[in-house]
């Protein structure tokens, strides 16, 4: 059993969308992308490249066709990109010239994935891909980088369908930015209870 990691830069409103740069993803006339830059320091900088470590990809056809027009030829940032494999859920894709880039159709496809054996599965960006995973309970672990800004629109971390799950701390980073770097292992149903009581 393969463990999915959901990767995820967040507004403190939960806005994913476009952190990268203004080109990024521009959908539904969005025109904060590259939000995050300012933001950016050596402690941040360092706990982003631990998490880059080597391990399988799960993208959705967008966050792909980005990262396809850039990565490849960008490695020296993140020198395993290009070797390990890129798992890609798409309806309309089916090949690429990224080397080490396998399609998905289907939830069914991803859930065949996960009962394998391999490496983590990490999932940057993606955003209807992860309420898919979201929804559908498959998300082991989050790593979230919360961000000191709203933006009050764009593409969010959870959506509707997101189901009632409890999770449990086991890392976490504050920047001298105000970034704040947590991660987050699924932890069974939600409990609830009175305060004080």
């Amino acid at each position: 059993m393969r463990k999915i990691i959901v990767l995820s830069m967040i507004t403190l409103d939960g806005v994913m969308q476009a952190p990268g740069g203004p080109e990024e993803d521009k959908s539904a006339g969005f025109k904060y992308g590259g939000w995050s830059a300012p933001y950016a320091d050596d402690v941040g900088g360092k706990a982003t490249q631990e998490q880059m470590k080597p391990a399988d990809l799960l993208l959705g056809r967008k966050t792909f066709e980005i990262w396809a027009s850039f990565w490849p030829e960008h490695a020296e940032f993140w020198p395993t990109i290009n070797d390990v494999t890129k798992y890609v859920l798409s309806n309309t894709m089916e090949k690429s010239d990224w080397k080490n880039t396998v399609f998905l159709r289907s939830l069914a496809d991803i859930e065949k994935l996960k009962k394998s054996e391999g490496s983590d599965i990490q999932v940057w960006g993606s955003s209807k891909l992860v309420q898919l995973l979201i929804k559908n309970d498959l998300v082991d672990e989050l790593w979230l980088k919360i961000f000191p800004l709203t933006l009050g629109e764009g593409k969010k971390l959870f959506e509707d369908g997101t189901i009632p799950a409890a999770f449990t701390l086991t890392k976490s980073l504050v920047t001298p930015t105000g970034v704040i770097f947590v991660n987050y292992k699924r932890a069974g149903k939600v409990k609830t209870g009175t305060i004080g009581a």
